[in-house]
């Protein structure tokens, strides 16, 4: 944890100190403190680079944690929310409010970014309850099933997002479809307040059940033996994982695979208890999009690569190799 907190640091240092023009620790430090005579510097610091950071850092933990919380309870090492469709449900949800609601992305009110998440659990709700209906056999729910209709419910989800865009004017197409793709470039603090009660309110109670979650890693009959009521719990658990997801879609759009990374890599680094695992996975999933977010900001310049596009690039070989060592394990 130290070292990912000295790297996480790091990556926030360079995010805030580089970009179109550097700015030392010392302009920052008085901007924080209001005592920067610069209003340049104010506003590129205070309005653009720490609430973009802040946004980074929340969405990329709320997504660590959901990844974790969704293989544990689904028994799937290949479960993601973006993989499953939660974040295409959300997504589709959002853009639909946004169209007929608000009608524009740019410009949101904060009342409408408070309710941004609100719909998107309903979109993640419908989404799962899906995937859940698709993927129930013989009275349990079957893995290989579970991942399958979660692609393609993502497809079908994905489909209706595009086709509301299309109906935008062009303005507001092109802001959603950068959305669509997991973009954070848009972030302040409206965002941040709509999306940081969810983390404060979910993550401990997900933290509070991480002895379910570990005993969620035996067969469900050993944990029915156990005294664990197992539907009640799971319910519970993933109402939490979709509240998280529908958060961080709400403000950073779809970005997939960091809830498949951040548990695998902690998962490695502590073992499987979930109470060493979560503060992990919710390091890594902040460093992964703080650092994502920096490369595709500052490598291809003037140019900016939206983050989900930068995560993608490693999280598809990720997801490959994890699906071949599968393989190479039921053969």
């Amino acid at each position: 944890m130290l070292v990912l907190l000295m790297l996480l640091v790091l990556a926030i240092y360079l995010s805030l100190t580089s970009g179109s023009f550097n700015i030392s620790v010392m302009d920052i430090m008085k901007s924080l403190l209001h005592l920067n005579s610069d209003d340049d510097q104010n506003l590129v610091v205070l309005q653009f680079r720490l609430p973009r950071i802040i946004i980074a850092l929340l969405v990329g933990s709320g997504l660590g944690i959901a990844g974790a919380v969704l293989q544990s309870t689904t028994g799937n090492g290949l479960a993601d929310p973006g993989v499953l469709g939660i974040n295409a449900g959300a997504g589709a949800a959002i853009v639909i409010f946004l169209f007929f609601f608000q009608g524009q992305v740019k410009g949101i009110g904060t009342g409408t970014a408070m309710m941004m998440p609100l719909f998107g659990m309903v979109g993640g709700l419908l989404a799962a309850l899906l995937i859940y209906l698709f993927s129930w056999q013989n009275g349990r729910l079957e893995s290989q099933r579970f991942l399958l209709t979660g692609i393609a419910i993502a497809s079908g989800m994905g489909a209706i997002s595009l086709y509301i865009s299309l109906k935008m004017n062009a303005n507001d197409f092109e802001m959603a479809t950068v959305w669509s793709a997991g973009s954070i470039y848009n972030a302040n603090w409206k965002y941040i307040i709509s999306v940081l009660p969810w983390i404060v309110i979910l993550v401990p109670v997900i933290y509070y059940k991480s002895s379910i979650l570990d005993v969620f890693t035996l067969d469900d009959t050993t944990t029915r033996n156990l005294g664990v009521a197992v539907e009640k719990e799971k319910a519970l658990l993933l109402l939490c994982c979709i509240g998280l997801v529908s958060a961080c879609v709400s403000v950073a759009g779809g970005i997939g695979f960091i809830g498949l990374i951040a548990p695998h890599i902690a998962r490695r680094l502590t073992g499987h208890k979930h109470k060493r695992m979560i503060p992990v996975c919710a390091l890594i999933g902040a460093l992964l999009v703080v650092t994502a977010d920096y490369i595709g900001k500052t490598v291809f310049a003037p140019a900016e690569l939206a983050v989900g596009i930068v995560i993608a690039i490693i999280g598809v070989p990720y997801f490959i190799l994890l699906l071949y060592r599968k393989k190479g394990r039921t053969a």
